[in-house]
């Protein structure tokens, strides 16, 4: 068998960047000179941000991160409202305070990572219940 020293499951791992406050935000892995660290996102709507912050920590601590999965799902901060089987999307991740959030799926022309479909009613700033999706980038033009 090759599957060795693989993880499922909740992993522990760096935080590039004081997470101590942003248990339930997604983060994206980064690294500083290979070595893995976990920072939330802050410059596109794309960005890989597949994990949840379940233990934050201070920068260059450890902390506890869920990777997305389809099978489980999670609650995660919104801005704005939806309706369940709305798209989700990273909310502005140049705006310090949207960084790790979800918002709807903009109609803009961009470019996004969907993150997930919402399972229930969403108001503004809630931990809305969200099921997440595979990874994927779509261009809206």
């Amino acid at each position: 068998m090759s599957q060795t020293n693989v993880k499922s499951g909740p992993i522990p791992a760096v935080c590039g960047e004081d997470l101590s406050s942003a248990v339930d935000h997604l983060v994206k892995m980064s690294h500083t000179a290979g070595v893995p660290k976990m920072v939330l996102p802050s410059g596109s709507h794309s960005e890989a941000a597949v994990y949840l912050v379940l233990e934050g920590a201070v920068a260059g601590e450890k902390g506890s991160f869920a990777p997305l999965h389809t099978d489980r799902n999670v609650r995660i901060p919104i801005v704005g409202a939806g309706d369940p089987g709305d798209l989700l999307m990273l909310a502005n991740p140049e705006d310090p305070a949207l960084r790790g959030k979800v918002t709807l799926l903009s109609d803009a022309p961009g470019t996004y990572q969907v993150v997930g479909i919402l399972e229930e009613d969403a108001i503004d700033g809630q931990l809305v219940l969200i099921r997440p999706l595979p990874y994927a980038i779509v261009t809206v033009t």
